[in-house]
């Protein structure tokens, strides 16, 4: 089977970026990628395009690095609290998930995807987490979480819980050598 080496005009998921140089099949060439002008033959023809692709390209990389360097600097500033339900001893009820943070972004007005949070596991401990977000190779950002408890526990509701222990204590229990 032949092969061809062509450049692509466009990102192509599971073959390469633009610009990028890649063999495929002959017939994948003739007649998917060039009629749908995705890529071209790369020969000696074509050096004055292929060049001017790759500067495109460059100049596309390098604007896009400084987007996420912005973009992660304003992430860092982020402090986000999570108001959670926990029951009497203060254990969370559930967990605080990565959609559950990805909606607190956007509600930010971040427009960052589920695949980029760096969140392993669902959070199910109240407190404080650093939170990483991949905006590229790169750069990865961080940001302070705080999960709080939307009905915390009161001293009142302890005192209560010690004074019943104290009157069970309290109560004289006959002994069996009174018998």
């Amino acid at each position: 089977m032949a092969n061809s080496e062509v450049l692509l005009l466009e990102a192509i998921e599971g073959l390469g970026g633009e610009g990028d140089s890649v063999s495929v099949k002959a017939g994948y060439a003739r007649n998917f990628l060039f009629p749908k002008k995705l890529a071209i033959p790369l020969n000696q023809g074509n050096r004055k395009q292929i060049e001017a692709l790759r500067a495109a390209k460059e100049r596309r990389i390098a604007e896009e690095l400084e987007a996420c360097k912005t973009l992660a600097e304003k992430i860092a500033q982020l402090n986000l609290t999570v108001a959670v339900k926990t029951g009497e001893n203060g254990k969370m009820f559930g967990s605080v998930t990565s959609a559950d943070i990805l909606s607190l972004l956007k509600e930010k007005g971040f427009g960052v995807e589920k695949k980029h949070l760096n969140v392993a596991q669902p959070i199910k401990e109240l407190g404080a987490h650093r939170i990483g977000v991949r905006l590229s190779a790169e750069i990865l950002a961080e940001f302070d979480l705080e999960i709080v408890s939307e009905n915390p526990i009161t001293e009142s509701a302890a005192d209560t819980d010690y004074s019943a222990e104290a009157r069970i204590s309290d109560v004289d229990v006959p002994s069996e050598d009174a018998q």
